[in-house]
């Protein structure tokens, strides 16, 4: 049986509400007493860095962020549409060559046919 402790982490999420209280605390601390906040919090300097980036920016609503990583450029109807129009285009290139083919074929029996036409004269 693993440890549970050694299983796969998952990303802490904080809420704005905790973020908020966390700026409050380090703005609060004395010289040397944030370290320990930070070790209390198990939280790294960086990110209260970027939570204070982000308050000053946007206000309380910049603290409370959605999902990590960068928002999707296009939406699933796009990106089905931009899906549908490369498989039309794929297959109206085989269409053409299918066509080019036909007409290659009919101008070979033709070719054929006044051949055979040019022998029974003669």
């Amino acid at each position: 049986m693993p440890d549970p402790r050694l299983e796969k982490r998952t990303r802490r999420v904080f809420s704005a509400e905790y973020k908020l209280k966390i700026l409050q605390q380090a703005d609060a601390c004395k010289h040397g007493e944030l370290g320990a906040l930070l070790r209390r919090e198990s939280l790294y300097s960086n990110q209260v860095a970027q939570w204070r980036r982000e308050f000053a920016e946007q206000g309380v609503a910049g603290l409370a962020k959605s999902a990590p990583g960068p928002s999707a450029k296009k939406t699933p109807e796009q990106k089905r549409i931009e899906q549908l129009e490369k498989e039309n285009q794929r297959l109206r290139r085989q269409i053409t060559v299918k066509d080019s083919c036909l007409l290659l074929q009919k101008k070979a029996l033709a070719l054929l046919d006044s051949l055979e036409g040019d022998e029974s004269q003669a």
